[in-house]
């Protein structure tokens, strides 16, 4: 397949169709909140094993131990931008007053993670085409339920459904920046594209078990909390599936 074609859909799959989530909660609220319940442990589980079993091993190949210095910087880096300038995801309103003044700084935040996103799909590309599909696939059952919730962050701050749309559109088409830029100037540099993925490793590192993982669990019913805990495990054991399909090195 062409590779050009190949940036396009890889981007469009990760993050474009993420925003399904948030067009079911404009349609059918109920529906949206019941997939975000039940997409979002999922989610983390594929998070947590696609940086840990994927992303990270692959950096530390090229990079030795200095691999993991930058992981813990990129963790760290985006436990703080998220705590002190943007957010990067908002999954649920836990009972906070939302003013309109967050909403571009949201808008920000989404924008920052979508480049990313891209970053992270065409650095795994780059490595292995496989490995470009198993990060699209987190980059697309991570930004579901993300995108559920700018949607209700949005709408709750009394933007019309046109406008949050728009809004959330082109946040997501940053990721296709992203990827066409990280392709054509680190293609032929296998250092800077290991660098890149520990930084994604950092990222979908802390997004899995800082942002992620806390919500699951919430559910008052015992029935629920298995069937979530139990999506978790299944996200781990898709992606250590998918890692013995991979190219050893």
């Amino acid at each position: 397949m062409d590779t050009f074609l190949v940036l396009f859909l890889l981007p469009f799959i990760g993050s474009i169709a993420g925003l399904i989530g948030g067009i079911i909660l404009i349609v059918k609220k109920e529906w949206a909140e019941g997939l975000s319940r039940y997409s979002l442990p999922f989610a983390s589980g594929i998070l947590l094993a696609v940086s840990l079993l994927h992303l990270i091993p692959e950096s530390v190949h090229e990079l030795g131990e200095d691999a993991f210095l930058i992981v813990i910087i990129s963790f760290i880096a985006s436990f703080l931008l998220e705590q002190y300038l943007v957010s990067l995801h908002h999954h649920k309103e836990k009972g906070h007053t939302l003013y309109r003044a967050t909403v571009p700084l949201i808008f920000i935040g989404d924008t920052i993670h979508n480049f990313i996103d891209g970053v992270s799909i065409a650095a795994a590309y780059i490595v292995d085409p496989i490995f470009g599909f198993i990060v699209t696939l987190a980059t697309f059952l991570h930004e579901t339920p993300h995108e559920i919730g700018d949607f209700g962050v949005f709408l709750s701050s009394g933007m019309t459904r046109a406008k949050t749309f728009k809004l959330n559109l082109y946040s997501a088409l940053a990721t296709f920046p992203g990827a066409f830029i990280t392709y054509f100037f680190f293609k032929e540099a296998p250092d800077k594209i290991a660098v890149l993925l520990a930084i994604s490793g950092g990222i979908f590192l802390f997004l899995g078990a800082s942002d992620f993982l806390p919500e699951v669990g919430e559910d008052p019913h015992a029935k629920g909390k298995w069937k979530e805990v139990t999506l978790v495990l299944l996200g781990i054991v898709l992606m250590y599936c998918l890692s013995l399909i991979t190219p050893e090195h």
